[in-house]
């Protein structure tokens, strides 16, 4: 689980629970083993098993979508990233001024997870940085990366703005009442 450098929006609460536990929880149900941020990277890549990379601020990513990722990391040999499409409108920055609209459907926007199959835990000396986009980037120069498509729910939140969207998003929903009359 990674919330270091999030500064302390990853203990703030998504339906009562604190980010970091609804996303340990999710790795739990996926069947992830959880290991203490201070396991030397030597013993990660002794233990010779794909190693999750689950953002805290993507708190709410589905159990089956993070044991998907690591079954299609497995079976393709491939660093596998969840990925949402990008929604919001992009445009160019040239010398300050703003420019043509970028193609959104080129864009993909990082979430969580990231795995790194053994193969590539065992190449590395660590993660090349804890920012998800920036270790992706990274990664690619090195090894095959794969994308799947992540759902809704597994949408990375920066603010409390984007936490109150999540938990509407997830909220459960009601019935109301039918009224006879």
């Amino acid at each position: 689980m990674v919330e270091t450098g999030r500064g302390s929006l990853p203990f703030a609460l998504v339906h009562g629970e604190p980010l970091v536990a609804a996303a340990a929880w999710a790795l739990g149900e996926a069947g992830v083993t959880l290991v203490d941020l201070g396991t030397p990277w030597a013993a990660l890549a002794d233990a010779d098993e794909p190693l999750v990379l689950h953002d805290a601020l993507c708190p709410l990513t589905p159990p089956a979508f993070l044991a998907a990722c690591v079954e299609h990391a497995a079976e393709h040999e491939a660093v596998t990233v969840g990925v949402r499409p990008v929604t919001d409108t992009v445009k160019e920055l040239r010398d300050g001024r703003l420019g043509a609209t970028v193609d959104r459907t080129t864009l993909l926007q990082v979430v969580s997870p990231v795995v790194l199959p053994p193969a590539v835990v065992a190449a590395l000396d660590g993660p090349p940085s804890l920012d998800f986009a920036e270790l992706v980037a990274a990664l690619a120069e090195r090894f095959p990366v794969r994308t799947l498509e992540a759902p809704a729910e597994a949408r990375r939140v920066h603010d409390q703005d984007d936490l109150r969207v999540l938990e509407a998003l997830t909220a459960p929903t009601q019935s109301w009442p039918v009224s006879d009359g």
